[in-house]
């Protein structure tokens, strides 16, 4: 179970990094300024704090897993909506539903290792599980200028972030079955 976590947090932070890393290029691709893609980058990251706030109110009341998956499915879909639009303004909206949207799966990754691991093991089990996904954003980074270097668009390399957050979309949501199978046996005990 430690390594599909792990294989996880690698896979949801490819598609986390693409735009942090290149939307101010895709702004100006799309004949943005870069002052303005700047922006759009600022307002990414602050939607991103109070995002974080939010989502840990959220795991509080739902459980590690359980909000990684809601957060996976929100990146995703964010994600989606950097490749249907390129006017400023849809740019915008995109980049603050972005921010809320991935800003809490890190801490509930966290979170998740505690509800999952004897709390003996943290000093371990977190530390790897962040190297995985510290390794997935410099990936992501990385891929999204390989792939638009190779296709010349940015459409090319969001497209393959949205692949590798479906299959992170995927791994958790077995990881949350697994989960509720294996507590619903204590329920009926109970």
């Amino acid at each position: 179970m430690f390594i599909l976590l792990c294989a996880a947090g690698f896979l949801c932070c490819v598609p986390m990094a693409m735009p942090q890393s290149h939307l101010v290029a895709l702004c100006s691709d799309a004949g943005i300024p870069i002052t303005r893609g700047a922006a759009m980058l600022s307002a990414l990251l602050a939607c991103a704090f109070i995002g974080r706030q939010v989502w840990g109110f959220v795991a509080d009341k739902i459980g590690g897993l359980r909000t990684i998956l809601a957060g996976s499915v929100c990146q995703a879909t964010a994600m989606t909506g950097f490749l249907l639009t390129q006017d400023e303004a849809g740019l915008y909206v995109v980049a603050v539903a972005f921010g809320l949207g991935f800003s809490g799966m890190i801490p509930a990754y966290a979170m998740a290792i505690r509800e999952l691991f004897p709390a003996r093991e943290a000093s371990w089990r977190i530390p790897t599980l962040l190297l995985c996904s510290g390794l997935g954003m410099a990936a992501g980074g990385w891929l999204a200028g390989a792939v638009y270097d190779f296709a010349g668009f940015y459409a090319a390399a969001f497209a393959t972030g949205i692949a590798f957050g479906l299959a992170n979309t995927f791994v958790i949501a077995m990881l949350v079955l697994r989960q509720s199978r294996a507590r619903s046996p204590l329920l009926a005990q109970a």
